[in-house]
């Protein structure tokens, strides 16, 4: 939003410079942004009158011109614009002046006494886009008729003012305007507000008599009370919409980003920017008997202003005659009433519009207006009569006429109840002791009425002001008028002692740094996702996850539900990463996500009923390792990155079993358990979701949760043994449906026994099935586990027999849990 300075000091002029005034704004929380001057520096540029145009004797384009400056005798400049004739007034550029360079960087053009085609020249007479106020180059700036000649043209446009462009958050709905602007300048200095007067403007058409019949009145239906509070309008005829606009609102149009259009619709605009109040003036011969207010229908269509045709729907208000829609309520009108250069009767509407009913409805349409930005955000329900008294004055000033009375219908208006403060509470979150006294102050300056208990204050926002609902809105309100500059900055005072570290535990960026280390890279997504995503890999063991948790207002369409898991978000990546020709991707994520749990309780950090965990997930696609000559090229499998988890989780063993999930391929993909207790997924990608997604190749993921791996053992020392080890191979037959991990687990457990106190190691590393239907004397149905048995004795070195004993232990307890036999 911008504005002029000097529009804002006609309603509050604090002794502060524009600097000054700027930095009081922006430390009470009406950011600032910048301070421009309303036009460049020029010097001695007057009002000229031209008294006399003759054609230049020796230039066809030229004309030789008698301007009245104020001197003792007239000017003889000459002068080339098309539109310079006797009896305008113009801006004169004298014999000294210096304007500013066409180019950036460049000097200042200064104006000689010279000759033009053999004619002295003794000055010039300047176009707006000289003076640098527009880029009109058309012709002369036409000043008023009753400019006075010989005055400073700064003087006489207030070019030496200045232009605020300030930044709101959107709670400061009250700011929208130049006197909202005002009324919270007049609380930060303290300096006078002078209040806008709104004189009735008399009736002169006759009462009682419908607006179609030549009357005063239109009748208005409130249909939707949930949509429009309160309606207000008048009829006003015999205006004449050809009138100029003055010079004085132009400007202050100008200089607030507005362009002039024409009178009628400059004067809403107007009233716009200075009361914070959106408008709309109607042709009233372009309507159609009485006026409805109501919801949308569907199939209902309507031109807007600018153009466009857009879809009506029951989401979206409208204002409708007998024949159809003609305005988009609180947002944009309609093209068919819209005002012309040849209206003479109007019917002018200030309306009170629920700011939920406003609020997104432009977005829908791919546009927005300064009536929706303000709607949406609320405004001023107890001033429609008193605005429509403004605009009224302004139109019959300006473009004359004659008013009838206003139709104020009041149907539904928002209830302010007291909102309660305590002055303890206040000095607490501001960080400073606050006085009852300094707070009534603050209330008092900002035009909050109040009730004070002791230490309570019960406050009731004025109807101008939406965002008081909590007490945490009025400490605010204190800390911004109180002075934020106020509020020392204190270092913390938290007492300061060394914490023993946990070393059972690894932090989350320690994990990062662990799986950055196996060449992956980090991606951060959003955490909400696609809802296809989650019918597409949130199912685990053939059950359905439950439902998604749903947002009651996404971003985007196809960001529509919380996601409980980082697959989908993996998957994404690699798709936009393959789009652009990516070989080898190696991606992971450390981040939340949402799942229901009924016992969740609510509290602080938490939902009830929601479940936030941390987890990992990575995905790997393409090459194992970058194309080079000492090592064979291959794609990476299931067990590449079997490995890599099994780093993570290091020097704890996690188990991996086989198992169905909806995002892995059925035969690749397993279940991870630790200290029997489900903590992930890990699997080759589905071909469905392979074909679905368009990817070339399935790419190998996994899913952990982050507690997982960030608990770790305590290393144990141990003595290390001065005599050698001994290995033994055995290579056990068992049937094809046992496996492998079922019969480690078994030698595990057989290690406690006393006659295997010596095996320090077992570890699988062959696995022989027969090809027909007996092979190696194997049968089809069997298969053979190789396992290598490392053993040691720190006590001393191993005698053969007791080496014996214990490899015959092992596979004694497999024989008898497996029917396992010595191959």
């Amino acid at each position: 939003m911008q504005f002029s300075e000097s529009w804002l000091r006609s309603f509050v002029n604090p002794p502060l410079s524009s600097d000054a005034l700027a930095h009081a704004l922006t430390m009470a929380g009406i950011e600032v942004e910048g301070v421009v001057p309303a036009a460049p520096a020029f010097t001695q540029i007057v009002v000229g009158h031209v008294l006399d145009v003759a054609k230049h004797p020796n230039a066809d384009r030229l004309n030789v011109c008698q301007v009245d400056v104020g001197a003792a005798a007239p000017l003889t400049i000459v002068c080339g614009a098309p539109n310079v004739a006797p009896g305008i007034k113009v801006p004169t550029a004298l014999v000294g002046a210096e304007l500013q360079p066409s180019e950036p960087g460049g000097e200042p053009f200064r104006i000689k006494l010279g000759k033009l085609r053999g004619v002295e020249s003794a000055g010039m007479l300047c176009s707006a886009r000289e003076l640098k106020l527009s880029e009109d180059h058309g012709g002369l700036l036409i000043l008023g008729d009753d400019a006075p000649v010989g005055t400073d043209i700064r003087e006489l446009l207030d070019l030496d003012d200045r232009i605020f462009e300030v930044k709101l958050t959107p709670n400061k709905a009250d700011c929208l305007s130049v006197y909202g602007i005002a009324r919270e300048l007049a609380a930060i200095t303290g300096a006078p507000l002078q209040p806008v007067v709104f004189t009735p403007v008399p009736v002169s058409l006759p009462a009682g008599v419908d607006a179609t019949q030549g009357g005063a009145h239109v009748p208005v239906a409130i249909s939707a009370p949930d949509l429009c509070g309160r309606f207000s309008g008048r009829v006003i005829r015999g205006v004449n919409a050809r009138a100029k606009t003055p010079d004085w609102m132009v400007r202050r149009l100008e200089r607030s980003g507005q362009r002039s259009l024409s009178a009628l619709v400059d004067i809403s605009n107007y009233v716009m920017l200075e009361l914070g109040r959106p408008t709309h003036v109607f042709d009233l011969d372009k309507l159609h008997g009485g006026i409805d207010v109501r919801w949308g229908r569907a199939g209902e269509q309507l031109t807007l202003l600018n153009g466009t045709t857009i879809d009506i729907d029951a989401q979206v208000g409208v204002i409708a005659d007998a024949t159809g829609i003609e305005s988009l309520a609180g947002i944009m009108g309609g093209a068919s009433t819209a005002v012309s250069l040849d209206t003479t009767n109007v019917y002018v509407e200030a309306a009170f519009w629920w700011p939920d009913s406003v609020r997104g409805r432009a977005r829908r349409y791919n546009f927005s207006t300064d009536a929706a930005h303000r709607f949406e955000r609320g405004v001023d329900y107890a001033t429609t009569v008193e605005h429509l008294e403004r605009i009224t004055r302004l139109l019959i000033d300006i473009c004359g006429g004659e008013a009838g009375a206003i139709d104020d219908q009041i149907v539904n208006l928002p209830v302010r109840e007291p909102v309660r403060m305590r002055v303890s509470r206040a000095s607490r979150v501001i960080g400073v002791p606050i006085a009852a006294a300094d707070v009534a102050d603050v209330f008092t300056r900002l035009g909050l009425p109040f009730e004070q208990q002791d230490d309570v204050f019960l406050v009731t926002a004025p109807s101008y002001r939406f965002d008081i609902e909590i007490e945490e809105d009025l400490i605010e309100e204190v800390a911004r008028i109180y002075g934020f500059e106020k509020i020392p900055a204190r270092p913390p005072v938290a007492p300061s002692r060394m914490r023993g570290t946990d070393e059972t535990r690894r932090s989350i960026h320690d994990i990062r740094h662990r799986i950055a280390a196996r060449d992956y890279a980090e991606t951060i997504n959003f955490g909400f996702v696609d809802a296809a995503w989650e019918a597409d890999f949130g199912q685990t063991d053939g059950a359905m996850a439950p439902a998604p948790i749903k947002l009651l207002n996404p971003i985007a369409s196809q960001l529509s539900v919380m996601r409980s898991s980082l697959i989908g978000s993996l998957v994404d990546v690699l798709r936009n990463n393959l789009n652009r020709r990516a070989e080898r991707v190696r991606i992971f994520e450390v981040g939340r996500v949402f799942v229901r749990d009924a016992t969740v309780p609510a509290s602080e950090m938490t939902i009830a009923g929601i479940a936030q965990p941390v987890r990992l997930a990575a995905l790997a696609y393409g090459t194992v390792a970058d194309e080079q000559w000492a090592e064979t090229t291959r794609a990476v499998d299931y067990f590449d990155v079997k490995g890599d988890l099994e780093a993570l989780f290091a020097p704890r063993v996690a188990r991996f079993i086989g198992a169905a999930h909806a995002a892995f391929h059925p035969g690749r993909s397993a279940r991870i358990e630790l200290d029997g207790k489900v903590v992930g997924w890990l699997g080759e990608l589905h071909p469905r979701w392979q074909q679905k997604y368009e990817l070339p190749r399935a790419p190998v993921l996994f899913e952990v949760d982050a507690d997982a791996l960030a608990e770790r053992g305590l290393p144990e020392p141990f003595a290390v043994s001065k005599f050698p080890p001994v290995r033994r191979d055995i290579a056990v037959v068992v049937a094809r449906d046992v496996d492998a991990q079922s019969l480690l687990d078994t030698l595990e457990e057989t290690r406690r026994e006393a006659a295997c106190q010596i095996v320090q190691r077992i570890a699988l590393f062959d696995e022989f099935r027969p090809d027909g239907e007996r092979s190696g004397g194997l049968a089809a149905t069997e298969k053979s586990l190789a396992f290598r048995i490392s053993l040691q004795d720190t006590g001393g070195t191993l005698q053969e027999n007791a080496v014996e004993l214990a490899v015959q232990t092992l596979v004694d307890r497999l024989a008898r849990s497996y029917g396992a036999r010595l191959r």
